[in-house]
């Protein structure tokens, strides 16, 4: 499974309809948060996402609106008798704010919150999986992220096994496991029955960001890239003024590397009342595209298949 739920979908002002910055991922169980803006606890309970299982928390950059969420949120998490240790990655003076986090002194926590610093290039591996990075352009420092899937095993040929004299069995799972047997003095190696290592899925998170090569490349044939898509083009100057895209821009980026998804989030409250002018803006360069709405679910699968979302009820 890798299923996103936008937990908050809006820009730097909260409104009825989005909450501030938040990005779940669940991955085979595994949940990592990017990014947590205001009340994004209440939106886990909303989408009932659970929160026990999370591992990691990864922020963009210190505005408000991407960071308040924290205290809340390792306040519930402790009361609910958590103790497995969590780990908040974020840009420079990460470990200045996890200390004073803790500091606060107004609860006693009982898990440990680590925190580690990223620079741009640096790559965290996980269990299946890695993220990275990514160099970003915005009015602070500033990191997005890329998630990459280690890459699968390539299919497993059959009818060429069992052509090749190989028995169902235990021989099928050596070569399935990489190895290989013996047939009558002939040795059937896995290459001969199982092709090439398949790409896994990847997902771009740019955080707050102006449009920038970085992004761009990371974002080469993602599955999704999920941009800065604050401002429509008839904003175009504040949006270089305030360091953010505008949907054209998110667009252009998404066309360029070559995505198969793009996912338009940070949406400024402006466009509270209506999104399509920022769609409508959007599609005319790059079709595939949609305005992240609050509790909407992605489930992305393998390549393959076709990736399906929907608004959480």
């Amino acid at each position: 499974m890798l299923r996103i739920t936008f937990l908050g979908t809006g820009g730097s002002l909260p409104t009825t309809s989005r909450n501030p910055s938040a990005i779940m991922v669940n991955r085979e169980g595994e949940l990592i948060l990017f990014d947590c803006g205001e009340g994004t606890q209440q939106q886990m309970m909303r989408a009932k996402t659970g929160m026990m299982a999370l591992s990691s928390i990864y922020l963009t950059h210190f505005h408000g609106d991407h960071i308040l969420g924290i205290p809340g949120l390792i306040q519930t998490m402790s009361f609910h008798g958590r103790t497995e240790p969590l780990t908040i990655y974020g840009p420079h003076w990460i470990k200045e704010f996890v200390k004073l986090l803790v500091a606060l002194g107004y609860y006693k926590l009982k898990f440990e919150v680590h925190a580690v610093q990223l620079e741009p290039g640096d790559v965290v591996k996980s269990k299946g999986y890695s993220i990275h990075a990514i160099e970003t352009m915005h009015s602070v420092p500033s990191i997005g992220y890329m998630l990459v899937e280690d890459k699968r095993p390539g299919r497993f040929d059959r009818n060429k096994a069992i052509k090749l004299g190989v028995n169902v069995g235990p021989m099928f799972s050596a070569l399935q496991h990489g190895g290989e047997v013996e047939i009558n003095g002939t040795v059937v190696r896995s290459e001969d029955v199982v092709g090439a290592p398949r790409p896994g899925r990847k997902i771009v998170y740019s955080g707050d960001s102006r449009p920038c090569e970085a992004i761009l490349e990371a974002s080469r044939d993602a599955d999704l890239l999920i941009h800065d898509g604050t401002l429509s083009s008839e904003k175009a100057e504040w949006a270089v003024e305030s360091m953010h895209s505008t949907a054209s821009e998110a667009a252009s980026v998404a066309k360029d590397a070559g995505v198969q998804r793009l996912i338009l989030t940070h949406i400024s409250s402006r466009y509270s009342e209506d999104s399509a002018p920022l769609l409508k803006e959007a599609m005319e360069i790059f079709e595939n595209v949609s305005i992240a709405e609050d509790l909407m679910v992605l489930d992305i699968p393998n390549r393959k298949n076709m990736m399906s979302f929907c608004p959480q009820e």
